[in-house]
Order: structure tokens, then sequence, then C-alpha cells
């Protein structure tokens, strides 16, 4: 019964592996079931099986980036005291990060397919958004609360936008402009936050689908939360992609 459960687990985060870096890489309509389900090793009926539906996919692959986001904070947070901020922004608009769409960070790639969504969808995901701002105020100094929170959001939609114009546009100088021109030692640049990595398996075949996820992908949490898989313990959440040479 334990081998069994175990195995299942196993499958669950091989797809969930291939869902998150399929929805990143291509988008929601870029990728189908059928492509997912390939790109794990798996059959479809196993896919539906786990997830249910493709909108149950992305929810817990949006779910499981936003976790990402929320450790890789903390982590910069602990690693680099006074100067995380410099090192996170140093990171994020750099070009490891820009050029990897897959394993890159879910606000970035995942927030546009959020768009498009429901509202139950979207109120989901603002809730989660709202703690990861509130992560970053608790990191900032000076001001009062509501200034730092204010300014968190602001910090938020620069690394956002700044990075979503550099993957957009065709020059890589143009491209480099949206990195700070100063940022710490290059250790601190090796050093992504935990989930985000480079050259990750990229076998997701592209295939149909052209429907924005439903709120049927986001449903709330034993715990309260209001993303899916967001009640799992530390321990049991996974990086979707090969980890890269730590500091």
């Amino acid at each position: 019964m334990t081998q069994q459960r175990d195995r299942k687990e196993a499958t669950r985060r091989k797809m969930l592996s291939a869902a998150s870096q399929g929805f990143r890489a291509h988008g929601y309509a870029g990728i189908g079931v059928d492509g997912i389900a390939k790109a794990a090793g798996v059959t479809s009926g196993a896919f539906y099986a786990h997830f249910g539906s493709k909108d149950g996919a992305f929810g817990a692959a949006l779910a499981a980036g936003l976790d990402e986001v929320i450790a890789g904070i903390t982590t910069y947070r602990k690693d680099f005291g006074a100067r995380w901020v410099e090192a996170f922004a140093d990171y994020y608009l750099g070009q490891a990060h820009r050029d990897d769409l897959a394993c890159g960070c879910a606000m970035t790639t995942l927030s546009p397919e959020v768009a498009r969504a429901d509202p139950k969808t979207r109120a989901a995901y603002e809730a989660v958004m709202t703690e990861i701002a509130d992560l970053v105020a608790d990191g900032l100094v000076g001001g009062s609360r509501a200034e730092r929170r204010a300014r968190a959001w602001a910090m938020l939609g620069i690394l956002i936008g700044g990075l979503t114009l550099a993957r957009a546009v065709e020059s890589r100088e143009v491209a480099g402009k949206s990195r700070p021109r100063s940022g710490p030692s290059p250790s601190a640049r090796r050093a992504p936050p935990e989930g985000w990595a480079r050259n990750p398996s990229r076998r997701a075949a592209k295939a149909s689908g052209n429907r924005a996820p439903g709120a049927t992908g986001l449903r709330r949490a034993e715990s309260g939360s209001p993303l899916a898989g967001r009640s799992l313990p530390e321990k049991k959440r996974r990086r979707h992609c090969p980890p890269r040479a730590q500091r």
C-alpha cells in the first residue's frame, strides 16, 4: 500500500512538473493535456485521474509556482540580509532568468493567463499575491506599514513588468536595459530562488487548447488557502526543474 501511494505521488510530481513547464513556456492555450501527459511520460487517462481537467492542472501549477516565489523571497531575505532586494532584482532581471521561460518565475509567466481567467480564479490569485506583497513589505525598511506595502506592490510591478518587456523585445541590448546597473557579488547571481533553474527538460509538445483557465483549477485547500496545493508541508514541495549549482 505504501509503495503504491509513493508511486502515485511520484507520478503526480512528474505531471505537475510537466504542466508547470508547459504552461510557463507555451501559455495555457499553447499546450494541451496530451502534450503535458507526453512530457510526463504518462497517459492522458492518468492525467485526468490526477487533475481531473486541464484547468485542474493549471491551478496546481499556479499554486506551486507562487509557493516558489514565497520560498524564494524568504531565502533571499535570509541569505542577503539588508541587500536582499538588490540581490533578488539582480537575479530576477538577469539574462539567465530572462532566457528561461519554462523554469522562470510564475508571477511573470502565468499572470497574463490569470488575467484572462474568471473572477473566482483572479480573486484566488489576488489572495496569494497579497501574501507575497506582505512578505516583501516585511523585508523593507523605513516608513509606515502602509508605505512599505505600497512599495512592495510597486517593486513586484517593476520586476514583473521589466521581465515581461525584456522577454518581448528581440534585441538583447534592449532587453538588458531592464536589469539594475549595479548588483551584489557574482555569487549572488548564481542563486536562483527555489524552484527556478536553467536548462529544464522541454519535452512538452505543443497541443490544442484555447480556453482561459477557469476556477475549477483553483480549489481551496484543506488549510483554507485559496490555491490548491498550498497546504502541502515544506518537505513535500518539490522543484519543478533541475537545480543549478548553488552558492
